[in-house]
């Protein structure tokens, strides 16, 4: 009895130790003084007016926006193609492309991202959006692949099959039988692959090109000269984004399931 209670206060621990820092960021962003620290002077929006006024973090937010919707429709459309040709045909090579398909997953981002920059060097290609689109893609891919596999595992083939002896081509068959059935993956694949693409940091220092700024690297260049409230609020922003996007897709997913469509 004694272990599980101890057990019961570690995880507690580790718990408070994951989710302290979070709460932290959440509640000094609202602090009306100008040096972060508690206690806390007093409750003001002031650092959000504040953060909606500086140039830099707007265009640095809207570049992350269009970055991550752009990662989410290219990741989103390989992943479903992919996890199509994976799931519902049989040919050579196949473990091997599901493998060549995770591999961004277990190779460590850094490693990956040094590797990607080498060879597009190689190839004369400058730092540029599109080498940072490219990259946010190949990182999001894998995640889609997982998730629609998962869902595409569970759909029936029975339903393409019916559709197929009813006279509907291939194509008719994927987008009015096999693309509704599938959509709860599709949307939740696409939150996920927004989410890892504007909170994305590591690979981004590397293949930026001078001069844009994503939400991670402003606060990275912030964090740099001095710990600014400007930061603590962008850092609510930020959470309220990563935590509720991922959320949302999964009661969303939840909602659809329960319709079954």
């Amino acid at each position: 009895m004694r272990v599980w209670s101890l057990l019961k206060f570690y995880t507690v621990l580790v718990y408070a130790f994951m989710f302290a820092p979070i709460l932290v960021v959440l509640i000094l962003a609202f602090n009306s003084s100008q040096f972060g620290g508690f206690p806390i002077e007093g409750f003001s929006l002031r650092w959000f007016y504040e953060l909606a006024e500086n140039e830099a973090i707007i265009r640095a937010l809207r570049t992350s926006v269009l970055l991550g919707l752009l990662t989410a429709l290219i990741a989103t459309t390989l992943g479903v193609l992919a996890s199509v040709a994976l799931v519902r045909y049989q040919f050579r090579g196949k473990q091997w492309i599901t493998t060549f398909l995770i591999t961004p997953v277990l190779v460590p981002e850094t490693v990956l991202a040094v590797g990607l920059l080498i060879f597009l060097r190689w190839l004369h290609m400058p730092r540029s959006f599109g080498l940072l689109l490219i990259g946010h893609s190949i990182i999001a891919l894998p995640f889609v692949v997982l998730v629609v596999q998962a869902r595409l595992v569970g759909i029936r083939k029975d339903y393409e099959e019916a559709a197929r002896s009813l006279g509907a081509s291939p194509l008719q068959t994927f987008f009015q039988v096999t693309l509704p059935l599938l959509l709860p993956a599709v949307f939740a694949g696409a939150l996920f692959a927004f989410t890892i693409s504007f909170d994305n940091i590591t690979a981004t220092i590397f293949w930026r090109p001078s001069g844009m700024e994503t939400v991670p690297t402003q606060i990275f260049g912030m964090l740099r000269n001095s710990v600014s409230p400007e930061i603590n609020a962008l850092g609510f922003v930020m959470i309220c984004i990563t935590v509720g996007l991922p959320l949302l897709a999964g009661a969303v997913a939840r909602y659809f399931s329960r319709r079954k469509i």
